[in-house]
């Protein structure tokens, strides 16, 4: 039998009575405590979620390659009285916000310090379960919290679904505003590769509009930005806002290999900004595709360039986002004329202003 049939639900179906024999979320209990759930599915594409870091996907491989960079020490349990750096894990999916996405601040008005990138990542999901329920697909789900009495009362409602034989995973959110009064929200999902998926030679496509370098340090590399060097010391990381195109309502961007690559799709609607985030740096070397309803400018910064966004109280936003393994030539290369004639064909995403980051 070919490796291109065996996995016709048919013949899966006459051969065994457990679905769990192809594909599965397994929940588990690391010695610290932490919950872990490993996500397998016969594409060959693995990955663990963490409940008890925002629900975030940590590790995850392609037939035993590893996409993303890890931390030492990795995963860290959650603890907000740490800096949100000495807390990062890497991780495939580290989820920023929700009302903070950015450098660490200090609120001009009301004396409120704001970690970077915000609490998210530190807080611990409820409600989480696996639906078994279609034969081709599971879904897992759960919500994360983030409330403070008399401050934002924000509920995020995250949905991860596999389907059989699918290298790729679905992320669905739905954050909804609990409060009775209108809350500032920032929601940027920070994803990270690493070796060998990142590597000399690697190369990042997205069908821009205009590419801005964030500072100076970035103004160095901007020729450069789409092409990835190998490991370098003390190297500075660059980061890079593409304002990008889009076609039927649908953008995307690739990263990878000639030969192997992970692609990133996803509503401009939801989510009409895209950051760049280049750190090459030799024993850290990940770098990051960050889509989201914001740029990594903070509250402060987002409120000042009138790019912040807001919550009303009722009020529910999805956000909705793809990662599919690219694992050979061809669909590398079928990705990269989709996204090169969406560039050549594709209509700016509206709404974007980054022309207070100057070339």
């Amino acid at each position: 039998m070919s490796a291109q049939n065996w996995l016709d639900r048919a013949a899966l179906d006459r051969h065994s009575v457990d679905r769990r024999q192809w594909m599965d979320f397994r929940e588990a209990v690391l010695p610290d405590g932490q919950r872990i759930i490993d996500a397998y599915n016969s594409s060959g594409l693995t990955f663990t979620v963490l409940p008890d870091r925002g629900l975030d996907v940590w590790t995850a491989h392609y037939n035993g390659r590893p996409l993303t960079w890890m931390s030492q020490g990795a995963p860290q349990f959650p603890d907000l009285s740490l800096p949100w750096l000495q807390q990062f894990h890497g991780g495939l999916v580290v989820t920023c916000g929700l009302t903070h996405a950015g450098k660490s601040e200090t609120d001009p008005d009301t004396g409120q310090f704001r970690d970077l990138h915000g609490q998210y990542s530190r807080l611990r999901a409820v409600e989480v379960a696996v639906d078994r329920s279609d034969p081709d697909a599971l879904t897992l789900s759960g919500a994360v919290i983030e409330a403070q009495m008399f401050g934002a009362q924000l509920r995020l409602d995250r949905r991860y679904t596999m389907r059989l034989g699918e290298p790729a995973i679905h992320i669905t959110d739905r954050v909804t505003n609990r409060g009775d009064l209108p809350t500032p929200l920032m929601v940027l999902y920070h994803i990270n590769m690493g070796y060998p998926l990142i590597a000399e030679g690697a190369r990042f496509d997205t069908p821009y509009a205009a590419v801005y370098p964030r500072d100076e340090e970035a103004r160095k590399g901007y020729d450069t930005w789409a092409e990835y060097e190998g490991p370098t010391a003390r190297y500075p990381e660059q980061v890079f806002f593409h304002h990008l195109k889009q076609a039927d309502g649908q953008t995307c961007a690739l990263i990878g290999q000639d030969d192997f690559g992970l692609l990133f799709e996803w509503d401009p609607s939801q989510m009409p900004y895209l950051t760049q985030w280049k750190n090459t740096r030799e024993g850290i070397y990940v770098s990051g595709v960050e889509p989201g309803n914001c740029i990594p400018e903070g509250q402060a910064g987002a409120r000042a360039s009138g790019r912040l966004q807001t919550i009303e109280p009722g009020e529910s936003r999805l956000f909705e986002l793809t990662l599919r393994v690219l694992p050979d030539a061809d669909s590398v290369r079928a990705a990269r004329e989709r996204i090169a004639a969406l560039r050549e064909n594709g209509e700016p995403v509206p709404g974007v202003d980054l022309s207070d980051f100057s070339v």
